[in-house]
């Protein structure tokens, strides 16, 4: 295991200092899961939650939240994005909606946060427009996916 970057020799919280590393593109997947009865997916299967298009809504605010990480997170360095994809599937098996959160750039650091904290908010969105009829939804399964670029290369979840 490495050691923490995000912290100096005293133990003070620091932005890690990026200058030095090369410019390559960088690209992050994250998930999560949001479970909930059957009836409230059929209410945004069908398209009629009282609030409108959740799935369409939660993808808007997982962009908006990608784009708005480091001002959320932080240590987090402010980037420019060049692509955020968010996907909801809905799952009638399980009772969910499964969140997939893609982020990329050009940059001299990775995207992990900017995707994590896109399928966090995705699921949020879906929780805070259907709590009305289903307080007992729960979010799980947040996690990044893969990320590829960068000096530590790539990764993909097992």
């Amino acid at each position: 295991m490495g050691k923490l970057t995000h912290f100096d020799a005293a133990g003070n919280a620091q932005m890690v200092d990026v200058s030095d590393k090369d410019v390559t593109e960088r690209t992050a997947t994250a998930g999560a899961t949001i479970t909930m009865q059957p009836e409230t997916l059929a209410l945004i299967q069908e398209g009629r939650a009282k609030k409108g298009d959740v799935l369409g809504t939660a993808r808007l605010a997982g962009i908006m939240a990608a784009k708005k990480t480091a001002d959320l997170i932080p240590l987090c360095h402010p980037l420019a994005l060049s692509s955020v994809t968010v996907d909801l599937v809905c799952d009638p098996d399980r009772n969910a909606v499964d969140i997939s959160a893609t982020c990329k750039l050009k940059g001299r650091t990775g995207v992990e946060m900017e995707a994590l904290t896109a399928a966090s908010v995705a699921a949020l969105t879906v929780y805070d427009m259907c709590k009305a009829v289903d307080r007992g939804m729960v979010i799980s399964a947040v996690k990044l996916l893969h990320k590829a670029g960068g000096k530590s290369g790539d990764f993909s979840a097992s």
